[in-house]
């Protein structure tokens, strides 16, 4: 008999209404997995005791049986939130973030805050000051970042879908690495109230989660106007209806500049695999170039430093978080930041204060600004001709703990695939396409603005041709 803590959302939902298991049996499922794993896969900084995730249930409240993992940039009242940084190691929550109060209205039952790479910059949960999460699929590989915990814990079962945020493919490419279902929404369409900022004007909240149709409903609760956040879009929430799949004549174009040179020949051969699928499912594949599109990596590396430096001036061991010694006010903020900071938010903070420095921020900082532009209207431009478009989320495996750690640039490039979407501010959705030697591969399907619905029909159309997505890992043979 399947484990209950392998089965979707929707899945335990059936059977709850059905009667045929009790919400209790569900939650001690993913508390046993947890139990069982945790110690080696390191997916949250935060668990929850089980009495008092067991005592969330409410018999007339279904989703209270089904336990979410939040990543730990969000604020949850009363709980820690640490952005798995030093810095913040003993903050407490003092409000719920928008999204947050969304699921506690919702009788949502929170198991525990999530891993990330320190405030969420990074490709592989290797840079939270706390300790690395490991890839349930290989316990040698990184789970992706820096969604990294959120992701891993879907995979393996110690939730039934969990929070990330993305600001360059952060929720994309962890849920490629670990075999699962990620959405990157349309900028603005999630409220970023309570989200700890990286990047403001690309941070986005979104979900991860075993198939398409938990990503649709957990979007579903999420999603919607909020007048807290100003960058939020006065439109109501995306309502759930379950998608149908049906792709039949659908163009699709397959991003050219995302195919070339870098692209692990695995991979490569999974989306030839892929074009097949949507091919034999009535679709259209042809290939576009967005020719911008190679200049994202040092746009995204100008514009998201540019705004951490701004972001991360307010953590001075002034008026929370760690707080260093020093003989002078300057000393202390100096040794505050010093020991409360890791290497790579060093790295970005220090570039980004560069990039915004006088005689460097027309040369740097407003160049990168055109050329965001120019890569927004390139996807304006394909969507003309094309319904969606696809590219691998990553263009690598997920690699072995360790392994780029000391080389930024090319950690930097693993994202190569994913940060084009956030610079344009469009959605897009990564979901499993094979696996190579039991590694995960993902597809990324993106779409132009709000068409977060279409997207969920294509996926679910390539899902429902496939079995990808009921794949899940064995730690240990188990």
């Amino acid at each position: 008999m399947t484990n209950l803590a392998d089965l979707t959302a929707h899945e335990l939902l059936g059977l709850i209404s059905r009667k045929e298991v009790s919400p209790v049996d569900i939650v001690n499922s993913c508390i046993n997995r947890i139990e069982m794993y945790e110690s080696q896969v390191k997916a949250f900084l935060n668990i929850r005791d089980a009495e008092t995730i067991i005592n969330s249930i409410r018999e007339d409240e279904p989703y209270s049986a089904i336990p979410i993992a939040i990543k730990d940039n969000m604020l949850v009242k009363g709980q820690p939130a640490t952005c798995a940084s030093k810095i913040l190691s003993n903050f407490i929550a003092p409000y719920n973030a928008t999204v947050i109060k969304k699921l506690i209205q919702n009788s949502f039952n929170i198991i525990g805050k999530t891993n990330l790479d320190e405030f969420a910059m990074g490709s592989s949960t290797e840079n939270s000051a706390f300790y690395p999460t490991r890839n349930p699929w290989d316990l040698e590989r990184v789970p992706g970042g820096s969604s990294g915990g959120s992701a891993a814990s879907v995979a393996i079962g110690f939730s039934i879908w969990s929070l990330g945020s993305d600001t360059g493919g952060s929720i994309r490419q962890p849920a490629s690495f670990c075999g699962v279902v990620g959405l990157k929404p349309t900028y603005g369409t999630v409220s970023r109230y309570g989200l700890v900022a990286f990047a403001s004007s690309l941070d986005q909240i979104g979900p991860i989660t075993k198939d398409v149709t938990d990503c649709a409903l957990l979007y579903s609760f999420i999603s919607g106007y909020d007048p807290n956040d100003s960058t939020s879009l006065n439109m109501p929430p995306y309502k759930f209806s379950p998608p149908k799949g049906d792709i039949k004549g659908l163009k699709i174009g397959l991003v050219k500049e995302l195919m070339g040179e870098g692209v692990d020949p695995s991979v490569r051969a999974c989306m030839d695999n892929s074009i097949k699928i949507f091919e034999d499912s009535g679709a259209i594949v042809e290939e576009v170039s967005l020719p911008h599109i190679e200049y994202s990596v040092p746009t995204y590396y100008i514009l998201a430093t540019a705004e951490a430096s701004s972001n991360l001036a307010r953590f001075d061991g002034v008026r929370y978080g760690l707080r260093a010694n020093g003989k002078t006010a300057e000393e202390m903020m100096f040794n505050t930041r010093g020991e409360g900071f890791g290497p790579e938010v060093k790295r970005r903070i220090m570039l980004g204060t560069y990039v915004l420095s006088a005689g460097y921020y027309e040369a740097f900082y407003l160049k990168a600004l055109k050329f965001r532009n120019l890569i927004a209207d390139d996807f304006k431009k394909a969507f003309e001709r094309f319904d969606v478009l696809i590219s691998p989320t990553s263009p690598i495996l997920p690699f072995k703990l360790g392994e780029k750690i000391s080389n930024p640039l090319e950690m930097y490039l693993s994202d190569i695939c994913t940060i084009p979407v956030n610079l344009a501010g469009i959605p897009a959705i990564s979901i499993p396409c094979g696996f190579v030697n039991n590694l995960p591969v993902g597809l990324q399907i993106i779409g132009p603005t709000f068409s977060e619905s279409k997207l969920f029909e294509v996926s679910y159309g390539f899902e429902q041709a496939t079995s990808f997505h009921k794949k899940r890992p064995q730690i240990g043979g188990s």
